[in-house]
């Protein structure tokens, strides 16, 4: 378009008493209008009230009337329209009332004489106070995102006497309740934080038969206790009474994990689902690894099931669908045990695993897409994992080694880089366990040299939260 028709102004005088002015395009029919306003005129310029700084140029727009977004996006798109296009007649009166008139729909001119009044000045420092608050929130997330002091040490330990030193047991549990419980060969414990108190729950009256899984319901008020000749019990968490027993296993019950009122338990190639609210408490069994079952693990959601074998299989299993459907994911990229099963905080979908002493690493999954996405190596044997609820990280426990710096310690990594951040090697023997308080903030390993190492790695906790007054202390006691 023309200059001249954009700019197109009355060459007759200005006669100071005219009440309206009449400007014009030229006098194509489409864009033939008239303007009953003297907005944008000089003599409403010199007119009003407003104080200038400086009388304004005829070369610098108003950018007040300018949509500088619009003018913005169409610089920087993309999108490359064609140089000739036949718009029609209403395409083109719609372009015409964006060029003439303004977004609350007042005429304006394209270069109008005006000055720059001092209100506008308002909005450069504006623009300096957005710049400034950035400036600062960026000061403010490189504070945060600074690698924080963590404590290489433990803050108490208690002794474990007679627990067992076997790969395939789990053995120890934190729960909501804030009660962790411990079996320690033939006898199963309960340890109260806030005043110390231990309690034996039961001690097997054979032999050969001992605690090989505790697990806590997700609210705190009934353990379950698989045994090592198949039997699995449930005790009541108020009163450290039995209140069921649950049949139907044939070997060792390694691994207990609990959904809502489904207690899943596994054993010798079998995976069973039991509803502890009724009487035949037995819902389905799930058959696909080919040796012991040794890490079960219900997602944060109550949807997906991850469980681990002898057999180096991860299978992932659905919970609306394991009466009448097999497996979601059959992950076989490990090479040695998997008992090592966490779900990540986070991201929901993300599962990772652990192999074990032929294998040594940790795998990231999407088991939304079946697929792995980071592998990292720890030549060690990989006991356990667990997740840091407060930053992005998670925790390794070792065991054996072909190298011997790398064996019976726990790793802490970064996620989702896994890159280690330190190494804990307190553990004079491999660490079996890890488990966390309800808060999140304490962390404790079971390890063969018969400890409880408790640690303050994942803590303290961002700004926004607040960590709980410390029930530990330096103290070393025995936990009976």
């Amino acid at each position: 378009m023309d200059n001249k028709e954009l700019l197109s102004v009355s060459s007759s005088p200005i006669h100071p008493h005219s009440e309206n002015m009449k400007l014009e395009l030229n006098s194509d029919p489409l864009r033939d209008w008239k303007l009953q306003s003297d907005w944008y005129s000089p003599t409403r310029i010199h007119n009003t009230p407003i104080e200038y700084d400086f009388p304004g140029d005829r070369f610098i727009p108003n950018r007040s009337l300018m949509d500088l977004d619009q003018a913005y996006t169409l610089l920087t798109s993309k999108t490359n329209y064609p140089t000739t296009c036949n718009f029609s007649v209403k395409y083109r009166r719609i372009m015409e009332g964006n060029l003439t008139l303004d977004s609350e729909g007042r005429p304006f001119r394209m270069l109008v004489f005006r000055g720059s009044p001092k209100s506008s000045r308002k909005s450069i420092r504006y623009i300096d106070e957005i710049r400034r608050s950035d400036e600062e929130n960026f000061r403010n997330k490189n504070h945060l995102n600074r690698q924080r002091k963590l404590r290489k040490k433990e803050v108490k330990i208690l002794d474990a006497p007679l627990i067992r030193d076997d790969f395939y047991m789990n053995v120890m549990d934190w729960g909501e309740n804030n009660i962790l419980a411990i079996a320690l060969g033939r006898e199963l414990y309960l340890w109260n934080p806030v005043n110390e108190d231990v309690n034996r729950v039961f001690k097997t009256e054979s032999l050969n038969d001992q605690p090989s899984s505790i697990s806590w319901s997700q609210d705190g008020k009934t353990l379950a206790v698989g045994l090592s000749r198949s039997q699995i019990q449930l005790f009541d968490s108020q009163t450290c009474k039995l209140i069921k027993r649950l049949e139907g296993h044939q070997a060792m019950v390694g691994a207990t994990s609990w959904n809502g009122h489904i207690l899943t338990s596994g054993s010798s190639k079998a995976i069973l689902n039991h509803d502890v609210r009724v009487r035949n408490s037995l819902v389905s069994c799930l058959k696909a690894h080919r040796s012991q079952v040794c890490g079960l693990k219900w997602s944060m959601t109550g949807n997906l099931l991850a469980s681990g074998g002898d057999d180096s299989v991860v299978y992932i299993w659905e919970a609306s669908r394991m009466s009448s459907a097999p497996f979601v994911h059959r992950f076989t990229n490990h090479v040695a045990a998997v008992k090592a099963l966490a779900w990540c905080p986070y991201n929901f979908e993300v599962l990772a695993s652990g192999g074990g002493t032929n294998d040594g690493c940790i795998k990231l999954w999407d088991t939304q897409q079946g697929t792995c996405i980071n592998s990292v190596n720890t030549d060690a044997q990989i006991c356990a994992l667990e997740w840091n609820r407060h930053y992005k990280e998670i925790v390794s426990a070792h065991g054996f080694s072909i190298r011997n710096e790398h064996k019976n310690h726990l790793s802490l990594w970064k996620y989702p880089t896994m890159v280690k951040a330190c190494d804990l090697t307190s553990h004079s023997a491999r660490v079996l366990q890890l488990s966390q308080n309800p808060d999140g903030l304490k962390l404790v390993s079971a390890g063969a040299d018969e400890t409880l190492r408790f640690w303050e790695i994942f803590g303290p906790p961002p700004r926004s939260k607040r960590p709980h007054s410390s029930v530990l202390s330096l103290n070393s006691s025995s936990i009976r």
